[in-house]
């Protein structure tokens, strides 16, 4: 060091904001502290900045040592096979809107068979190589209809890797208490300890985990807090008794059916009209029942209807909401209540011991079909009543698409809910015959994945008559993309015959012909992509 610089350095003071603003500035606006106006100003700034610098970091305390950062927890499950580990590598670093906007080409879609992969990869019971937990993670931050299934085939290392990224706290969320794992459901102290002292979200996520397990405990932990709950923490840990519901919960819902909440006391009253034996579904189906009768005085016997003329006190306790929305009656909203709460199983004895069909096939006097087949619906839905889902259906080459009480899409798709997987396929292959895809979107997407041959055969018949028609492909845009999830892939084989470009009609859109071709190639390509996907999951050979 120069003489200069250590008398500047001796001299100086620890004047640190000031040689910052001094640098900031110029030496020829600000003088350094110390230092004389001059060409040797500018050293002197650094010299004193330098000798600060040392002061200031000889002066600073030790920081305490982190904690040394735990190994990431093992993941005791069998590896993904090699090839199914290149392929979830092209999955995720396939982006939505890579290939820009407008058509998509013939190229799949790899972001939407990811939740596929997922599936088959969590049913073979595989763990995620850890190379790719950042990208699943981005993957299920992203979209969180992934994160479940995502999350799941993670496993414990992901959780790890989200304490120390923000961007990946949703993942401690997801799990009770933010562990590696769920808490042991065999363990009762873990459990109440968790319950007793956990986040609200941790407390609804080990609820739901241990309703599906044991119901019965899980009631008796509910029960235990349900008095000093808040009302809308009340209204999301009822809403978790659905799963497993049974005659066991009645005594405990007839109790929340004097809860201080209204909105916690209307679904207590859902949840004990979805028990057809229980106390308020027998109250509900005998004030039903005083309403409708059969007039047996007609050439043809009509079903008559006396709605409610008030909503007394114990109706409203059992859930019957006395106010309607705007643009309703007051009577027709409360009949409508009391029929969709009633036990469906009033209505055969109370109706001259008909059958569902031959109920909904009776002719309603005075314009109250509509209402009355609409809760008739909703009844079904609830109580998940095959019998009248079939009868309020009807057949599928019906005009309209449905029995009377049919009245929406939503409400089809919703009574085809409650068919088994087989019965569901076949109605709206049926559908599909008869009234082409224009309405078939939302009933296609209740159908069991993959499509059952039949109903798989009727979308392939229906968009190649709706190609032959000379429309343009992406009027079917939806139709096709479930097409591409949801065919078996072993009807790709099949789909062969429709790759070419046929000669367009006179009348047909311009290009509409090669537009299909396009499609249908994308199709085929996909199909066989799922099977190859799947293929990729099976457990690879021992080498010999």
């Amino acid at each position: 060091m120069s003489r200069t610089t250590a008398t500047v350095a001796a001299s100086l003071p620890d004047h640190w904001e000031e040689l910052v603003t001094a640098a900031l500035l110029g030496t020829d606006r600000r003088v350094p502290p110390g230092a004389a106006p001059g060409p040797q100003a500018p050293s002197d700034l650094l010299d004193g900045a330098a000798a600060a610098t040392v002061r200031r970091r000889a002066g600073l305390r030790p920081a305490r040592p982190a904690e040394r950062l735990r190994p990431a927890p093992e993941d005791p499950r069998p590896p993904l096979p090699q090839a199914a580990a290149r392929r979830l590598g092209a999955l995720l670093a396939d982006r939505p809107g890579a290939s820009g906007a407008g058509r998509r080409g013939a190229a799949p879609d790899l972001m939407e068979l990811l939740p596929q992969w997922l599936q088959a990869a969590n049913a073979r019971g595989y763990a995620a190589p850890p190379q790719a937990l950042p990208a699943l993670l981005d993957a299920a931050r992203g979209r969180t209809d992934l994160r479940p299934a995502a999350l799941r085939f993670a496993g414990p290392r992901a959780l790890w890797l989200a304490r120390l990224n923000p961007d990946w706290r949703f993942a401690l969320r997801a799990a009770p208490g933010g562990g590696p794992s769920a808490p042991d459901l065999r363990d009762p102290q873990g459990i109440r300890r968790l319950w007793q002292e956990g986040l609200f979200a941790e407390r609804v996520t080990l609820l739901t985990a241990l309703r599906s397990r044991d119901a019965a405990a899980a009631r008796t932990l509910l029960e235990e807090t349900w008095t000093t709950e808040r009302a809308e923490d009340r209204l999301m840990f009822l809403d978790s008794l659905r799963a497993g519901l049974g005659p066991d919960d009645e005594t405990f819902l007839e109790r929340a059916l004097a809860d201080r909440s209204r909105n916690v006391r209307a679904t207590a009253a859902e949840l004990l009209s979805a028990l057809p034996a229980s106390a308020l579904a027998a109250r509900m189906g005998a004030r039903a029942a005083v309403c409708v009768a059969v007039d047996r005085t007609r050439d043809v016997p009509t079903i008559v209807v006396e709605a409610p003329h008030e909503c007394d006190a114990a109706m409203e306790r059992d859930g019957v909401a006395a106010t309607a929305p705007a643009g309703r009656g007051e009577r027709s909203w409360w009949l409508g209540q009391l029929v969709e709460a009633a036990p469906l199983g009033t209505w055969p004895g109370r109706l001259g011991g008909r059958t569902p069909e031959e109920i909904v096939a009776l002719p309603v006097a005075d314009g109250w079909q509509g209402e009355l087949h609409a809760a008739w619906c909703r009844a079904a839905v609830r109580q998940r009543d095959a019998a009248w889902s079939r009868a309020l259906l009807g057949e599928p080459s019906a005009p309209e698409a449905g029995g009377p009480g049919a009245v929406s899409l939503a409400e089809r798709a919703r009574l085809l809910a409650t068919l088994d997987a087989g019965e569901r396929a076949a109605w709206v292959a049926g559908f599909i015959e008869t009234h082409g895809l224009s309405e078939a979107f939302q009933l296609l997407g209740v159908c069991a994945v993959p499509w059952a041959p039949p109903l798989g055969r009727a979308v392939v018949d229906a968009l190649n008559i709706a190609r032959d028609a000379g429309s343009y492909p992406w009027s079917f845009s939806g139709v096709m993309g479930l097409a591409e999830r949801c065919l078996d892939p072993s009807e790709a084989s099949r789909l062969d015959a429709l790759l070419a470009i046929p000669d367009e009609p006179e009348d047909a859109a311009p290009g509409a012909a090669s537009y299909w071709s396009e499609a249908f190639q994308r199709l085929v390509t996909t199909l066989r992509l799922r099977g190859a996907m799947l293929a990729e999951l099976a457990p690879e050979e021992p080498a010999p």
